[in-house]
């Protein structure tokens, strides 16, 4: 069964980090993109960062260059969401999907719920 899991929500104080991680079970995620979505409360779901099967990064949301980076590790079939400089903006449910290109849309996590507050 292909699955994709979302992990490394929680609650963060404004300027602190987090990393989430989309780990793949049931198919090999090397062979393609993966991306990161979010959706904040009373918003509409918005691409953040996507990283192709070739290791290409691109940036959907201006907001977060600088601060978010993206990685994968396909011996652990994993792909991570670095975020440092939270801001509260931030805040809403982070999703990740996968593609055969950027910005992905196949298969998509449950989400992790990130929160950032003081």
């Amino acid at each position: 069964q292909f699955q994709l899991v979302e992990s490394g929500g929680g609650l963060v104080q404004p300027g602190g980090s987090l990393r989430l991680s989309c780990a793949a079970s049931g198919f090999t995620l090397e062979n393609y993109a993966v991306g990161w979505f979010r959706q904040a409360p009373g918003k509409e779901r918005e691409g953040v960062l996507c990283i192709s099967s070739r290791f290409i990064r691109t940036y959907y949301t201006d907001s977060v260059k600088g601060r978010f980076t993206i990685s994968r590790d396909n011996v652990k079939n994993t792909v991570y969401l670095q975020m440092n400089s939270l801001k509260p903006e931030d805040t809403g449910v982070y999703y990740c999907s996968t593609g055969r290109t950027c910005p992905g849309g196949g298969y998509w996590g449950q989400g992790t719920q990130v929160t950032v507050s003081s």
